[in-house]
């Protein structure tokens, strides 16, 4: 019997493509403009920071974010997950850093907070801390050692909007936080990112590395009259402080997200209600259901195995398919980072085999979709066709 469970559906509406068609229809400026810049105040506003960038995906959200640690921080180290998005690591080791890495916390499968205590060095220019699929990654005693330490935060919040840590929303405890609004993220512009700081100087520095390193993107008047008065042969219009990138968004874009915003919160109530429903009704004698979530606002239903069983995990992926329930194995990013190719002659050999945690969640977690208008008989059945996968005998 075909299930149909996809990992993710009906993320942007008819509403909102209706909006982008009226849109279209005044035949307006499709560059970066006034609804870019309407969205950045809006998300700001959301987020509870000062400063917000529009960018073309978490990934360059990713990849900007570095290069401004660089330029502020100059090079040295910079403590990473074995769980995240490629992304967050390629952009550290794109710009020159060394990653450190760290072993998740099964609980909420973040880094874990006392590994990366003791993973800092006189050489760690910041911790890049990835919230996974919904979970707060935070520690109080994370937070204030990092304060104490003066080691800057850097969160990336791609998987968790809206997700908190003691009330605040992930995403504005941190130097600088990363947002993705790819399509089955929870909320979209199809493709897209937001980098976040309450950091006036960042702020200017990440505008430019938006666009070309163009110093007439800074809205900072100093900034500008000190490039031109240090460049007198050089006009305004061309003054490229970085070697940087051009990583803009658009005005669709932009109005996709004006109007997915306006939703977020209330389909952030379902996705926690889903998932809620999901846990009390999964078999807790085979699957992992007590995770933290404890602010969390999950994206997606983790399924972790309990044990480390490699033929019932075959009869699960069977079963999965046989269902049409579409899955992940690995969870955010296909697993343990530590055994991906990019990675040949930067780590050891064989490295991946001292963090056992992540291990697990590589060959025994999957994520499946949770999106807003999922039925809670629905959900029961998901759990139910989970549950009766039976272990080998």
């Amino acid at each position: 019997m075909e299930f149909n469970w996809p990992l993710m559906e009906n993320n942007i509406t008819q509403e909102d493509l209706n909006i982008l068609i009226d849109f279209l229809k005044g035949m307006p400026r499709l560059t970066q403009g006034e609804n870019v810049k309407a969205f950045e105040k809006e998300w700001s506003q959301w987020l509870g920071m000062r400063y917000s960038v529009f960018v073309n995906s978490g990934a360059s959200a990713n990849l900007i974010t570095m290069a401004a640690i660089k330029h502020i921080f100059g090079d040295g180290e910079i403590i990473v997950p074995t769980l995240t998005w490629v992304s967050d690591i390629a952009s550290v080791i794109q710009n020159g850093f060394k990653p450190v890495f760290v072993d998740i916390n099964p609980k909420n499968l973040a880094m874990d907070d006392e590994q990366i205590i003791a993973k800092i060095t006189n050489k760690t220019k910041a911790v890049f801390l990835t919230h996974v699929q919904g979970f707060n990654g935070l520690t109080d005693k994370l937070v204030n050692e990092l304060s104490k330490r003066n080691i800057p935060l850097i969160e990336d919040v791609c998987e968790s909007h809206g997700a908190t840590h003691k009330g605040k929303k992930l995403g504005s405890l941190g130097l600088i936080s990363n947002f993705s609004f790819y399509f089955a993220h929870h909320m979209s512009t199809v493709e897209g990112g937001m980098v976040c700081t309450n950091d006036e100087n960042i702020y200017e520095i990440l505008r430019m590395l938006r666009s070309h390193g163009m110093v007439r993107e800074t809205i900072s008047e100093s900034i500008k009259k000190k490039y031109v008065q240090e460049n007198p042969d050089l006009t305004l219009d061309f003054i490229f402080a970085f070697p940087a990138y051009n990583v803009r968004n658009t005005e669709i874009g932009a109005v996709l997200g004006r109007s997915q915003l306006k939703k977020l919160d209330v389909n952030n109530v379902k996705r926690k209600r889903n998932f809620d429903i999901f846990l009390r009704n999964l078999d807790s004698s085979k699957y992992k259901t007590d995770f933290d979530v404890d602010g969390s606002c999950n994206y997606a239903f983790n399924l972790v195995m309990k044990n480390p069983d490699p033929k019932f995990r075959d009869k699960l992926e069977k079963k999965m398919r046989d269902s049409g329930i579409e899955f992940r194995r690995g969870s955010s990013g296909g697993g343990n980072q530590l055994r991906q190719p990019y990675l040949k002659g930067i780590i050891p050999e064989k490295e991946y085999e001292k963090y056992p945690n992540i291990e697990h969640i590589h060959f025994y977690g999957y994520y499946i979709g949770n999106y807003p208008d999922l039925e809670e008989q629905k959900i029961i059945k998901l759990c139910n066709i989970l549950n009766d996968v039976r272990y080998p005998e």
